[in-house]
């Protein structure tokens, strides 16, 4: 996890790729993490990097009030993507991880004979109940409302 070496041009364009689509560093108001990012990056950004710069001088602005801004500052790399070298290109990616989680179990997976046992049962049950209760009948009212058009109508 990190941006890497953020006096390279290759660190400033890791930031900038993760900067392409959030404001800041964490959240959504700039904090201590925004801080700590900044403290490193050193002066004239190249204007290739916009999406650095604009958070750069969007930082810069908050001069006299980073001291009181949320959060706690933590070292350089607990920031930035989790994998730099995915993003950079240098190194290659490990698909195994994607394989750990499933997220709506999987299909292969046989239901034990206890469970199906155990759910046809309760379908049964209540499929009984619903067969005791009467059927519903359904009636109308219909109310009408007669009002004359003004205070001499024959009614």
């Amino acid at each position: 996890m990190g941006f890497g070496d953020l006096k390279t041009p290759t660190g400033l364009q890791v930031l900038n790729d993760y900067l392409a689509d959030k404001s800041y560093i964490e959240g959504y108001v700039p904090s201590q993490a925004d801080v700590a990012v900044f403290e490193v990056v050193s002066g004239p950004l190249p204007a290739n990097l916009y999406h650095v710069l604009c958070w750069y001088n969007h930082i810069k602005s908050y001069e006299k009030e980073k001291t009181s801004l949320p959060g706690v500052k933590k070292t350089l790399g607990k920031y930035g993507p989790a994998n730099v070298e995915c993003i950079t290109g240098s190194g290659a990616t490990d698909s195994k991880d994607d394989d750990d989680i499933d997220l709506f179990g999987s299909e292969e997976e046989e239901e034990s004979e206890e469970a199906k046992r155990l759910r046809e049962e309760r379908l049964a049950q209540y499929e009984s109940k619903k067969a005791k209760k009467p059927a519903l009948v359904a009636k109308s009212s219909i109310l009408l409302d007669v009002k004359p058009w003004d205070d001499e109508t024959d009614m």
